[in-house]
């Protein structure tokens, strides 16, 4: 019987390590305070997000970047977690900020929308932004990959 739940447990950390796959780790800084972020650049990083997650260290992040500015949906259905949800423009200049979004298990969900064009987004554990003291203007600093 051990044996058979130690094989299981191999098995689920298997999956859930080939499910952060592909998200390469890079930092951040958001004024004055350094992030270490997970890189969603691709479509299916974006749709993925930070759904099924549990949790979220302090100081660690999800950074989508998308390939034009656009004006952004984000919910947080899956989303198991609240987060603070920050919109940055292609200069990197914040645009609008999201406090605590509440985590989602079941429709209906709130939606987050850009009030402009943005070109990446910042997720952060809830109370990050608010203890940084961000404003719109700040500037996002990404560290090179």
């Amino acid at each position: 019987m051990r044996s058979a739940v130690l094989s299981a447990c191999v098995a689920l950390a298997g999956l859930w390590l080939s499910a952060c796959e592909g998200a390469p780790a890079t930092s951040v800084t958001l004024h004055g305070q350094r992030f270490s972020v997970e890189v969603a650049d691709t479509d299916a990083a974006r749709k993925q997000g930070l759904m099924y997650r549990s949790g979220l260290e302090p100081g660690h992040g999800m950074l989508f970047i998308y390939p034009e500015p656009e004006t952004f949906r984000f919910w947080m259905m899956h989303t198991r977690m609240p987060l603070d949800i920050l919109f940055f423009d292609a200069r990197r200049r914040l645009l609008d900020v999201f406090l605590e979004a509440p985590a989602c298990q079941a429709e209906p969900c709130a939606r987050y929308v850009s009030s402009v064009p943005a070109q990446y987004a910042l997720e952060l554990p809830a109370g990050s932004a608010r203890r940084l003291g961000v404003t719109r203007g700040d500037l996002l600093v990404m560290e090179p990959r």
